[in-house]
């Protein structure tokens, strides 16, 4: 089977690809912009005419989509995540390879939702933010391009290689600046919002199965279960070994901003839009209904939380 990875060099990409190349079966290919990419390519700037002339070149059976952006304005995630897709899809309707798509969309395309409720796939999609409405015009791109195609949203990826930028990320540094100084305490804020943290080698296995599989449509790819942040924090501290205190610091924008871990770094000067503390737009709540992915792909969840924590923590130990 012949495979084409877009974004191989993203955080996804990368175990997408070890997971790819783990299967005698698979003959990957690897676009994307970076010198690592077999082939260069920019889908933001990128015609979907040059596409096309390389889809029917390399005749893959199966197109995964990786690429995109999490952060900057409005129009560049627009670039990156919609009009990219566009790109995609008008190239493969225009080719000869019958290419089945597989398009990784996110949970921040559903929004908020209600505290103690799973969102299963026919939720009523509200995004709280531009990233999530990038995402969700990708979806809509692909779901009405008449290809043979599965979009996963996959919820909050987890482990190694967790971009530091990420809520957990942030909180695997800080705790290592607290060690590595020996301070007692280590203050944080945000800590309130529930996630379904799910493994990114678990997210990397689900793209295989659907690849191979025949289900259209989405798929929720999550963990099942939402966890608070305060716990997931609990948890890094015993597995990194931190004997101190952790203090929450609660408040409203514009209070202990720079210690919040839901939330980038912020100049004081410049503070950080009202979203707080949930710049991914979700609320404070996210739980999702897998039961989907294990009915049409077969897939379960493997890695729990704790082992994701315990990955990401020495990642960040290393540092020390």
């Amino acid at each position: 089977m012949r495979v084409l990875l877009i974004g191989a060099g993203g955080y996804l990409g990368r175990f997408v690809a070890d997971r790819l190349l783990a299967d005698p079966a698979v003959q990957l290919t690897a676009l994307g912009r970076g010198d690592d990419a077999d082939v260069r390519f920019d889908l933001a700037t990128g015609s979907p005419g040059a596409l096309t002339r390389f889809l029917d070149a390399v005749h893959p059976g199966v197109v995964v989509n990786c690429a995109g952006a999490t952060r900057g304005g409005a129009r560049e995630l627009t670039r990156h995540n919609t009009v990219a897709v566009a790109t995609v899809c008008e190239a493969l309707r225009r080719s000869g390879c019958g290419a089945r798509l597989v398009q990784i969309g996110c949970s921040s395309e559903y929004g908020p939702s209600q505290p103690g409720s799973s969102t299963a796939e026919d939720a009523v999609p509200r995004p709280g933010g531009p990233y999530g409405v990038s995402k969700l015009a990708a979806t809509e791109l692909v779901l009405g391009s008449g290809l043979d195609a599965v979009v996963l949203r996959v919820f909050s990826p987890a482990g190694p290689g967790t971009p530091a930028g990420s809520p957990l990320g942030r909180l695997a540094e800080a705790m290592r600046r607290a060690m590595q100084s020996g301070d007692g305490e280590l203050k944080l804020g945000g800590l309130g919002a529930q996630r379904d943290f799910v493994d990114v080698r678990d997210v990397a296995r689900a793209v295989h199965a659907a690849s191979l599989s025949a289900a259209q449509g989405v798929i929720n790819i999550g963990s099942g279960r939402a966890v608070r942040l305060r716990d997931a924090a609990a948890t890094l501290a015993r597995v990194a070994g931190y004997g101190g205190t952790l203090l929450e610091l609660d408040g409203p924008p514009g209070g202990h901003l720079r210690a919040a871990i839901g939330h980038p770094r912020s100049d004081p000067d410049h503070p950080a839009p009202v979203a707080y503390p949930y710049p991914d737009g979700c609320g404070g709540w996210q739980q999702a209904d897998v039961r989907t992915a294990r009915d049409r792909l077969g897939w379960r969840p493997r890695i729990n939380l704790e082992e994701s924590l315990a990955d990401i923590w020495m990642e960040a130990a290393c540092r020390i």
